[in-house]
């Protein structure tokens, strides 16, 4: 698989570039994002963190609204942000159009339904195809770790749970946490998933969490004005769970904070030095 530049801006001493590429795993073109810190230049691989967004997002929202490359660039950090569904032609959307399902609303789940599955394969591509991609043509190690927001902090979650061994730390902001008893949750996975809701279960961040035996270190906040809090995010279903499994789970409670993009620019400086701290141990 091979890169196509589309755009490219220095930013503190580094770059923040844009790339296409043909996806096999979800056959249609995807762009994604990645910041290259200025340390690239000495020639030394560099761990990275890959970002992925919520609903509506693709991958251009974190780069511009975060305010995280300042100290990305200090910390020596690349950040891969990829897109948040497949896209394109032939690429099937809510029938109704709706914002919270379809196009911009992976899910980063593995659909097994028509017509979901010949596209929706977004697990798969966050989590393995698009990291072998980097690792192949960017000056990057294979030490990773993974945040998100929302869609993204329950893919974010789910992809360290299921997987411990492929990254260093996990971390999210108003993640969904149990997406098999939420609107949100349950109307995507019942589309990409089907009807049984047992094969939900291995999809969700507080089965899965109840069940870990191996740890990675975690840190979520979540802000206490959320609008979406009680009805879609359910933080206390995880730290229950967490409990049970006497996983290492930091979950803060942040006063006053919403879902925005304000939330994560408030504490996103904590979150690339919590990750970057995770993978200078794993060097």
């Amino acid at each position: 698989m091979s890169l196509q530049q589309l755009s490219s801006q220095k930013v503190f001493g580094g770059h923040q570039v844009r790339y296409q590429h043909e996806s096999a795993v979800l056959n249609c073109t995807m762009q994604f994002a990645v910041y290259l810190p200025p340390q690239v230049e000495l020639g030394q691989p560099l761990p990275v963190l890959y970002w992925l967004s919520g609903l509506t997002c693709t991958d251009e929202n974190f780069m511009q609204k975060a305010g995280a490359l300042k100290v990305a660039a200090e910390l020596g950090l690349v950040i891969v942000a990829p897109d948040t569904s497949p896209r394109g032609a032939g690429v099937p959307d809510d029938p109704e159009g709706a914002w919270d399902f379809g196009l911009g609303a992976g899910f980063y789940v593995n659909a097994t339904q028509a017509p979901w599955a010949e596209h929706y394969q977004m697990y798969d591509y966050v989590t393995a195809e698009l990291p072998a991609l980097i690792e192949k043509n960017l000056p990057v190690s294979d030490k990773r770790s993974i945040s998100g927001h929302s869609m993204g902090g329950h893919g974010a979650l789910i992809a360290a749970l299921r997987e411990p061994e492929r990254y260093q730390s996990v971390s999210a902001f108003a993640p969904i946490c149990q997406p098999t008893q939420c609107p949100w949750g349950e109307k995507a996975l019942s589309n990409y998933l089907g009807s049984l809701r047992e094969t939900w279960v291995e999809w969700d961040a507080s089965a899965l969490m109840a069940q870990a035996t191996q740890h990675r270190p975690m840190l979520i906040d979540q802000g206490d004005a959320d609008n979406f809090l009680v009805e879609q995010l359910k933080p206390a279903a995880l730290e229950d769970a967490a409990a049970r499994a006497q996983y290492p789970l930091t979950l803060r409670m942040q006063p006053g904070y919403d879902h925005s993009y304000y939330f994560i620019a408030s504490f996103i400086d904590e979150h690339l030095r919590f990750h970057a701290q995770a993978l200078s141990a794993a060097q």
